[in-house]
Formats: C-alpha cells, sequence, structure tokens
C-alpha cells in the first residue's frame, strides 16, 4: 500500500435521515443515536443533509440543536443547506443561536442555486417574489455577512422599553469562520476561496476540463487554495461514499455490493447539460479502501473528509459502518480517534 503524504487529521461522516412517513419521529431519533455513537468513536464531525418536501430530514439546523444537548465534542455540520429555500437573516438567526447552543461546534455548509423543482414549488415558497429572487452568489454572501456581524439595518438603540441592535442576535464569535460552501465546480470554488469560506468536495462535480472524477476533483480543490487568503492552510473536506465491510455480515456485504454496483454505471460518462460527474462508491475492507484512497489524486491534497452513509441502509448498518471508518480505516490513513471531553 503506499503511504500518504500526510496523515488524515479530521474524520467526519455524513448522514440524510431518512424517515418513515407514518413514524417521522423514529428516524431522527436514529439520526441523533448515530450522531451519539459517531461521538464515542471518536469521530471529530458529523454532518446532516438537506432534504425539502422528502422523507429525509428538512430542518438539520433543528436537529443539530437536539444533538448539541447529547453530545459535546463531535462538531455538528450541515452539507448542505440549500439557501434558495432560505431567508438569509433569519438563517444567520438560527445558525448563531444553535453554535452558541453547541458551544462554538456548529459547522453550517451552504450552497447556491434555484431550489429543486422550483416551477412546481414556488407559488408556495415565494408567492409574490418568485421573479425576483436573486438564487446566486449574493444570497451566500448576505448570510456571511449577517453571521460575520455586519450591519442588517441603520437602527439601534432604545425604543420605548425595548433594545434593538443593527446586527444579527446572538451573534457567535468565531461562526463566521466555521461557513462551508458545498461546490461542485472551478467557479464555486474559486468564489468560495475569494469570500475565505472553507470548501466542501462531494461526490458530484462538473465535467469542465476532464472526465475523470479525481482529476476534475483536485483542479477545484486547487483553485480554491489559490483564491484562498490562507492559501494552502485553507480548509477543504472531502465527502465519497464509503463502505468498508471488516465486521459486516455476509448478508450486509451483499447488501453494499449490490448497492454500489446499481449505481456504478453512472459514474461512467457527464450526465445533462452541466456535465455532472458521479464518483465511484467505494467498498470492500478498510484496506482495500485506504489504497484507493491513497491512489486519488484529490484525497492525496486533504487531510479531513466526511465520508457519506448510503441512503437506504437500515440503522444497524450504519452502526457497523461508522464502527469500522473508526476502528479500521481511519487508522489505516493515520487517523487517531478524538477523546471525550
Amino acid at each position: 500500500m503506499p503511504l500518504p503524504s500526510h496523515p488524515l487529521r479530521k474524520l467526519g461522516f455524513l448522514t440524510i435521515g431518512l424517515f418513515d412517513e407514518a413514524d417521522p419521529r423514529a428516524g431522527h431519533e436514529s439520526t441523533l443515536e448515530i450522531i451519539e455513537l459517531g461521538e464515542r468513536l471518536g469521530f471529530d464531525s458529523a454532518w446532516l443533509r438537506h432534504r425539502h418536501l422528502q422523507y429525509g430530514i428538512s430542518s438539520p439546523v433543528a436537529v443539530l440543536a437536539a444533538a448539541s444537548q447529547r453530545t459535546t465534542r463531535i462538531e455538528l455540520g450541515t452539507a448542505v443547506i440549500p439557501l434558495g429555500w432560505e431567508n438569509p437573516l433569519r438563517l444567520a438567526e438560527d445558525l448563531a443561536t444553535v453554535d452558541l447552543l453547541s458551544g462554538g461546534r456548529l459547522n453550517p455548509g451552504v450552497s447556491v442555486g434555484p431550489p429543486m423543482h422550483f416551477d412546481q414549488v414556488k407559488d408556495a415558497l415565494y408567492p409574490d417574489t418568485a421573479d425576483a429572487e436573486d438564487f446566486g452568489y449574493g444570497r451566500v454572501s448576505r448570510l456571511l455577512d449577517f453571521v460575520r456581524g455586519k450591519p442588517a439595518t441603520d437602527f439601534s438603540g432604545v425604543e420605548g422599553f425595548e433594545v434593538f441592535s443593527d446586527r444579527v442576535q446572538p451573534h457567535a464569535a468565531g461562526l463566521g469562520s466555521r461557513l462551508w460552501y458545498g461546490g461542485g465546480s472551478l467557479r464555486s470554488a474559486r468564489w468560495a476561496g475569494e469570500h475565505g469560506m472553507n470548501f466542501l468536495t462531494s461526490s458530484v462535480v462538473k465535467a469542465e476540463e476532464s472526465e475523470d472524477f479525481a482529476e476534475i476533483q483536485l483542479s477545484h480543490v486547487r483553485a480554491f487554495r489559490a483564491a484562498h487568503p490562507d492559501g494552502e492552510r485553507a480548509r477543504v473536506s472531502q465527502g465519497l461514499v464509503v463502505i468498508p465491510t471488516d465486521s459486516a455480515t455476509p448478508g450486509q456485504r451483499a447488501k453494499y455490493e449490490a448497492y454500489a454496483e446499481k449505481r456504478t454505471p453512472r459514474t461512467a460518462t457527464p450526465h445533462g447539460p452541466a456535465r455532472m460527474m458521479f464518483a465511484p462508491d467505494l467498498v470492500g475492507t478498510s484496506a482495500e479502501i485506504a489504497e484507493r484512497l491513497y491512489a486519488h489524486a484529490a484525497f492525496r491534497e486533504i487531510d479531513e473528509v466526511a465520508f457519506a452513509l448510503p441512503f437506504t441502509f437500515e440503522h444497524a448498518d450504519y452502526v457497523q459502518i461508522l464502527t469500522d471508518l473508526a476502528t479500521g480505516l481511519g487508522p489505516a490513513l493515520g487517523w487517531r480517534p478524538s477523546a471525550q471531553g
């Protein structure tokens, strides 16, 4: 096995938090239990996906508020909140509140663009302003300003018995440096770097200069750091679907392999007008996956990851996968589990 240029510094995981419409509490509780397990296993971070009008977590900030009271150390992130569904000022208030409740552990990841299926939801979401909404980078710029403490209004002071602030309250010092942009293009990578954000690169990218996934992702990492004030020290987290099988039962291995095999054809060529490319899922023993990661051009340039849990597995499967990530794959990549606080 080739040796990494430097050990993996931060190991995280990402989950979508699926639930049954007939019993949604059970699915949310399962997600919280998985986050608690992640902390016990020494993971550095746990991240939640975001789904609207589906059977996955629609309010990750609220779920992370609950997780903040059931954990003490693990960092809590979103990957990612699509800002097309959000009012940046109101979101800034929610993020600051949860960051304070967590003791400064929140890592909000966001993205821009129109909401998915916008033509079908715009009348419910923006009945009077759909044609005027800005779904570009300006929306995340507003969020950055509000989180970082820039004025939201020109009024402050006392009015009657009430005291008003000209910036978002509460203000969470440090949260502005823990904002992440989830991007899959060179333009997004550069924009995130220029605005001093951290960068989340996932298993989906745009095939702009190549049709080799690892080469594309590497170009994004380098473009981001070239534009960032911190240069090579700028934080990048890589997210791939990774399924170690060290302690899996034969039935679990068969399910995991079938899942990956079904999704493999989509990784062969770019898709659609945007030429989106998908990374292959990594299934195998920790040693096998480590070897494949060391051969991955983008992985060799990062030192933190948020490996994605597959969408449709059972709670027991996630327990097995997380346990193998923490006890097998992580150490094989040079990572050391964090101590309990």
